[in-house]
């Protein structure tokens, strides 16, 4: 596919043409006119397209290049990878937010049964070792393209996730509807390599770079409910924070 149908420019605006061009790709990939896969015109037809300059027109894709949403590839061209998912860092389900940001997510349920809680396991949900757990593991994508493996383990005597709609729901979801609150967590963030499994799930090469985060999140009693242990994809995928000098 090349560039969207229509591309207005308003020469007389304050607004400089390039900024012009970059916005209106921007919201055509936003908002679908243009998926991942999708490739834009070469440089040289569409600035002759619009009656811009080779630099101008440069000067718009590298905005979309460095917000992570277009890929320059030799041979190919330039190749739409969607827009990055920004995710503030702050107790809320993946799920949610997704929704929120106007996204449609939907999840491959890959395993969902009751363990013995393993060391780690027993460590972050302060259990005795062999204590029953759940152990959740899904697929969020969005659309058709995968986005996060995520790995859930919950004390067995929290919540029946046999009852929860975890395909077409968020698990925080499901915890809400079982009348658990969560009130607190402490959660790291970090990345490493894929390994093979991820790769495949995630549509990445064996041994690329993943975001990771490790989660324990706690209900107003101060007991460790849910620990969950998530890898990203980085070019889809930021979380932001907001600072403050104390």
């Amino acid at each position: 596919m090349s560039v969207p149908p229509i591309i207005t420019l308003d020469r007389s605006s304050p607004v400089p043409l390039y900024f012009q061009v970059a916005e209106q790709l921007e919201r055509a990939i936003t908002e679908g006119a243009l998926v991942a896969g999708d490739r834009i015109s070469n440089e040289v037809d569409l600035a002759q397209a619009l009656g811009l300059s080779r630099p101008t027109l440069r000067q718009a894709i590298q905005m979309l290049v460095d917000k992570g949403m277009v890929v320059r590839k030799r041979g190919v061209g330039t190749q739409v990878v969607g827009s990055q998912i920004r995710r503030p860092v702050e107790l809320s389900s993946l799920f949610d937010d997704l929704v929120r940001s106007g996204q449609r997510p939907h999840t491959d349920v890959l395993g969902c049964e009751i363990i013995e809680a393993h060391d780690d396991v027993a460590r972050e949900l302060s259990l005795p070792m062999g204590t029953p757990v759940w152990s959740l593991e899904r697929l969020r994508l969005v659309g058709d393209e995968p986005l996060a493996l995520l790995r859930n383990y919950l004390p067995a005597d929290v919540v029946d996730l046999r009852a929860a709609d975890l395909e077409h729901r968020g698990l925080y979801e499901g915890l809400r509807r079982a009348g658990v609150l969560l009130r607190v967590a402490h959660q790291r963030i970090g990345a490493r390599r894929a390994d093979s499994r991820e790769a495949r799930l995630l549509c990445e090469r064996r041994g690329g770079p993943l975001l990771t985060m490790q989660r324990v999140a706690f209900d107003d009693e101060g007991r460790a409910i849910e620990y969950g242990d998530h890898t990203y994809r980085p070019e889809r995928y930021t979380f932001e924070l907001t600072l403050v000098d104390r």
